[in-house]
């Protein structure tokens, strides 16, 4: 068995390579070539354990990935997410890798909001917001600038410090580039193309009055049904797009509440981003519309990403 450490997951997985694997990724659970189980959780005492199985029918893998998340982490400057993906051959049943899920959930979480913001942001979009300054703000930052011409970017984060770390942290990497902090997320979101929300948030912080039209919006953050960062109105104003709809229903809080509020039905979903990727349901209609991903994580995401680095790690050993 291969085993691929955190290190190696994050030096050969460039963002560039992730954004198009995601596509394969979504495009093929939505085709069918691929199939998956709702993820399957389990509460811990401060978090989460996670079991998401898939099979790759193009690729000939199946595998799953085993993680626990425990958002209190950062107090302890720990990641918030950590496991392992567990990669098998389809014609022996034979594990042949063991890879890390962490690293893989970090760059894969935000190259699918890039596809999917190369897919509903308006051509034009230009100013990036961010509601959140943690790993996924870090990797959600580099994701954006590969899919659009960001020119601004300001950012909202609680506690304020962290914001000021991140803030400090980015302008280092990309010095050329405007990076605010600032001190509401309405102001933080204020006129912006693109928002990202990437907290881990139990209760809303972006709201309908707060969101320009045109706007494209990345939920990222919330992955439960008791758990949101979107507002009940402001789901209802956007045009709803998911990774997976039975996910959706099952698992997200943006979708189940404000569905038991009575604000939205069941058929405000649009679809899935891999069937407007594939051509299938329309994409952004108008330059006026509001868009909104929301983005629970997918075990096809994980096992493409597993065995891409598998593959990649199989040919340098021979």
């Amino acid at each position: 068995m291969i085993i691929i450490s955190k290190e190696e997951v994050h030096q050969a997985l460039t963002m560039p390579r992730c954004i198009s694997l995601m596509r394969e990724a979504l495009t093929g659970l939505e085709e069918g070539v691929n199939t998956q189980s709702v993820r399957s959780t389990m509460a811990m005492p401060t978090g989460l354990l996670g079991f998401m199985p898939c099979y790759l029918g193009a690729r000939h893998k199946f595998g799953a990935k085993i993680i626990s998340v425990y958002p209190e982490n950062s107090k302890r400057g720990l990641p918030s997410h950590q496991g392992q993906v567990l990669l098998f051959e389809e014609e022996t049943g034979e594990p042949v890798a063991l890879v890390d899920a962490g690293a893989i959930t970090d760059i894969r979480t935000a190259a699918v909001s890039a596809a999917v913001t190369d897919l509903l942001a308006r051509k034009d979009s230009r100013h990036l917001a961010m509601l959140g300054s943690g790993a996924q703000a870090i990797a959600h930052l580099e994701a954006m600038l590969a899919v659009r011409d960001i020119q601004e970017v300001t950012v909202w984060s609680y506690p304020k410090a962290h914001g000021e770390q991140y803030v400090e942290n980015m302008k280092k990497k990309y010095p050329k580039l405007p990076i605010t902090l600032c001190e509401t997320a309405a102001d933080a979101v204020k006129g912006a193309d693109i928002i990202c929300t990437v907290c881990h948030c139990t209760d809303p912080i972006l709201f309908g009055n707060m969101v320009s039209p045109g706007t494209h919006i990345n939920a990222v953050g919330a992955c439960t049904p008791t758990t949101r960062e979107v507002s009940s109105d402001l789901v209802k104003l956007a045009r709803l797009y998911v990774d997976q709809v039975e996910a959706c229903r099952a698992e997200s809080g943006e979708y189940l509440i404000p569905l038991k509020e009575g604000i939205i039905t069941k058929d405000h979903i649009v679809g899935t981003v891999g069937a407007a990727m594939l051509g299938r349901i329309p994409g952004r209609r108008s330059p006026q519309e509001i868009t909104l991903f929301d983005s629970l994580g997918l075990a096809t995401e994980d096992v493409v990403c597993a065995d891409a680095l598998y593959q990649e790690k199989l040919a340098q050993e021979k």
